[in-house]
């Protein structure tokens, strides 16, 4: 070939053909330009349903991206938390009244409200008799008159020497140190027997004056508080005798927060032995946390402690 010969001149319709070819090519190979967009986010000339559904699409690819992820999952709830705090306060007051300190304060304070409701119900019922004793202490006397007086202080003074007698038994009861005299004993069932005659004697059927007939309701009326006092007076010492023979030693213990009941279950011992797998294989370290085996083996809190405490364990 021969260089020094000039090339043909193209004619002008391969030139226009060459243009238009060239032209066709930047347009299939050069990328659309994308509409610019304004501070807001949108493209001018977008409408308001073009937006949302661009927001929606958005949206949708986030999701997508975070809805494999379990770790709000793991997580306790307000309301999980608040009940596990019931929970451990429960276990933490029953283990507190297992203690023999607690039994013991208790038993002491519960015999002390026993023994106050006991003598506060017997000097009642000893004040409900002195209007029947002092009726017949004053045998038909005018009233206001020096025997009519005098027979308001018969029921008082007997009450308050078998108060004296009751109190005396009570209060060395609670000490440990019954007091079961014989004669104590005779002298108390001497004044409630002198009260309750004294309260029956006017309303039975051949004592009533001639013309009045018999009521039961107005006798059981008038015996109603010595009654009571016998029922308190004899009542007493037998509680404040079970009360000193109590044992407040530690009857039992509570397993506390170890969840070792749960370690013996199948679901609890299958997550062992994936965890011991997965410690052996480096995937776990040796003491793993709750909240790591719990997220690893996608498990509830409980288990995860239970597998944690095994693990510690030796299990």
């Amino acid at each position: 070939m021969n260089l020094t010969n000039p090339l043909p001149e193209p004619n002008p319709e391969e030139v226009s053909r060459g243009l238009a070819a060239i032209e066709q090519h930047l347009a299939q190979t050069a990328p659309v330009p994308r509409p610019p967009v304004s501070r807001t986010g949108s493209v001018p000339g977008e409408t308001r349903r073009v937006q949302r559904l661009r927001a929606e699409v958005a949206e949708a690819q986030l999701l997508a991206g975070l809805q494999d992820d379990d770790a709000p999952l793991l997580l306790d709830t307000p309301r999980v938390r608040k009940r596990r705090k019931k929970a451990h306060e429960a276990a933490r007051l029953h283990a507190l009244g297992q203690d023999p300190a607690m039994r013991a304060w208790q038993a002491s304070r519960m015999l002390r409200l026993l023994v106050t409701a006991a003598l506060v119900s017997l000097a009642l019922a000893l004040g409900w008799s002195t209007a029947g004793v002092q009726s017949f202490a004053a045998d038909g006397a005018a009233s206001w008159s020096p025997g009519w007086l005098f027979a308001w202080l018969v029921e008082p003074f007997m009450s308050l020497a078998l108060l004296v007698v009751v109190g005396a038994r009570a209060y060395l009861g609670t000490r440990g140190q019954p007091l079961n005299d014989p004669k104590l004993i005779r002298i108390e069932y001497l004044f409630l027997g002198l009260t309750l005659g004294m309260n029956a004697w006017p309303h039975l059927p051949w004592a009533l004056p001639q013309g009045e007939s018999f009521s039961l309701s107005r006798l059981v009326l008038h015996i109603l508080g010595p009654v009571v006092a016998v029922a308190v007076v004899t009542a007493l010492p037998i509680i404040l005798a079970a009360f000193t023979t109590l044992d407040h030693r530690q009857a039992g213990r509570l397993t506390g927060l170890t969840y070792s009941a749960n370690a013996h279950s199948p679901e609890v011992a299958r997550l062992i032995e994936r965890a011991q797998a997965l410690i052996a294989t480096g995937e776990l370290p040796t003491a793993p946390s709750a909240y790591r085996l719990q997220r690893i083996l996608r498990c509830g809190m409980d288990d995860a402690r239970a597998v944690r405490d095994a693990l510690a364990g030796g299990a």
